[in-house]
């Protein structure tokens, strides 16, 4: 049990993982005692009841969660999930992450995650829908463009966030777009939402090729997970010359060591909705066979916890970047130091989602677009610019590239606290 949690659900491994990183980083950097307390545990917390009526007449009870984290540098941000393992603990780590995140990329947000426990795919559109108008109008009191700002995560997407900001906008009387992001580009969305996450993976993998003077052609990449994130990275790496070798999603993986054709793999996998394995493009292989192949970029890009002490000494990759949220453990990273693997964390590495989210955000407010190369060259300048603040942070100060990267968001999040003071 974490000392201080009063609530067994919060007491998840995930949450566990997101503590211990904060207590490591603010060790070293001395945070004020007080306000280490503080920054362990979310500003809010809602669970809350989903009742759906199902397509054959039955109604079926999902429990929803909404979780802010930390308010002091402006609205709340972070993503909503529909997955069967949600709960409060695995939300909270998120949210307390992106608080992080957006503080290193020095967006003006903090951070929020929420999410239903719910199998997406065993629902109807019509089932799908009526659980996200009901999940949105439960935790209506939480959201708002000013207040908390939703954008797609696992198992969500443009369609569920269009049914968000319609279910909050029939509530205010008016079209308020701003109060989610990754939307239709109908109602309001960005240009560039959909792969701003996998393009961000890309741009700081090619800074560290480049920091670490490795070739972009001669390079080969293994990815973990296909679905938005994973999908846009291996497209994303191909077209700018690197060798995808691998690919994974939840029932496995292909591997091809010549180079996968992509262009045709993610036609026979998005369009025809072939499973990876029966597109024959490469040999079939585990999750976990998939995350000891030799290459110079692994890129995990599933769910949690994917690289732990148990399988960490297997990892064979030059640089891994953390597509996902805490896909490595904290014993599994003083493994990869060991091993000489350079490290780009998550917050960094999957930033591109929220970089490109507030520009949505601040094109709804301003009612003025931008086009699409814009979009590329600012998240481009954002997120390469976090990057080699980190870098140097982390040569500075001796440390690793994780706890670069945590100690310079903490510290932004403890400067505004600190400005602000404490009410009452």
């Amino acid at each position: 049990m974490i000392e201080g949690v009063r609530t067994n659900e919060l007491d998840d491994p995930t949450f566990r993982l997101a503590v211990a990183q904060f207590d490591q980083a603010a060790e070293m950097m001395g945070l004020d005692p007080n306000l280490r307390e503080r920054l362990k545990m979310p500003d809010r917390s809602l669970i809350v009841s989903v009742p759906v009526r199902m397509d054959d007449g039955t109604v079926k009870v999902f429990t929803g969660y909404r979780v802010q984290h930390d308010s002091a540098r402006g609205p709340s941000k972070g993503g909503i999930r529909y997955h069967p393992g949600v709960n409060l603990g695995e939300v909270a780590a998120l949210a307390m992450w992106m608080t992080w995140k957006c503080a290193l990329a020095g967006l003006p947000y903090g951070g929020a995650k929420g999410g239903v426990r719910v199998a997406p795919e065993r629902l109807s559109r019509g089932e799908l829908q009526r659980l996200t108008r009901r999940y949105a109008a439960e935790i209506l009191q939480m959201i708002g463009p000013d207040r908390d700002v939703p954008a797609p995560d696992v198992g969500t997407d443009a369609q569920v966030m269009a049914w968000i900001m319609d279910t909050y906008s029939q509530q205010v009387g008016f079209a308020v777009p701003g109060v989610v992001t990754g939307k239709p580009l109908a109602i309001g969305g960005s240009l560039g939402r959909e792969e701003a996450t996998g393009r961000g993976v890309v741009y700081v993998t090619l800074e560290a090729l480049r920091h670490l003077r490795l070739d972009i052609d001669h390079a080969t990449v293994v990815v973990q997970g296909f679905g938005n994130v994973g999908s846009h990275t291996a497209r994303i790496m191909h077209e700018a010359g690197a060798k995808v070798i691998a690919v994974s999603d939840k029932t496995g993986g292909v591997y091809n060591r010549k180079g996968l054709d992509l262009p045709q793999l993610l036609r026979r996998y998005q369009s025809e909705k072939q499973p990876l394995q029966e597109t024959k493009l490469g040999e079939p292989i585990t999750n976990e066979d998939l995350l000891s192949l030799e290459c110079t970029v692994l890129i995990p890009a599933a769910l949690s916890e994917q690289i732990t002490a148990k399988n960490a000494s297997n990892v064979r990759c030059r640089i891994l970047a953390e597509g996902a949220n805490g896909p490595t453990t904290l014993e599994a990273d003083q493994v990869l130091s060991d091993k000489g693997v350079f490290l780009i964390p998550d917050i960094l590495a999957n930033s591109g989602g929220v970089i490109v989210s507030y520009f949505e955000w601040v094109q709804d407010a301003q009612r003025f677009f931008w086009k699409a190369k814009d979009i590329q060259d600012r998240l481009h300048d954002i997120i390469t610019s976090a990057f080699h603040r980190t870098v140097e942070f982390s040569q500075r100060q001796r440390t690793s590239m994780r706890m670069a990267a945590l100690m310079n968001g903490i510290d932004r999040v403890a400067q505004a606290h600190l400005a602000r003071g404490l009410y009452p």
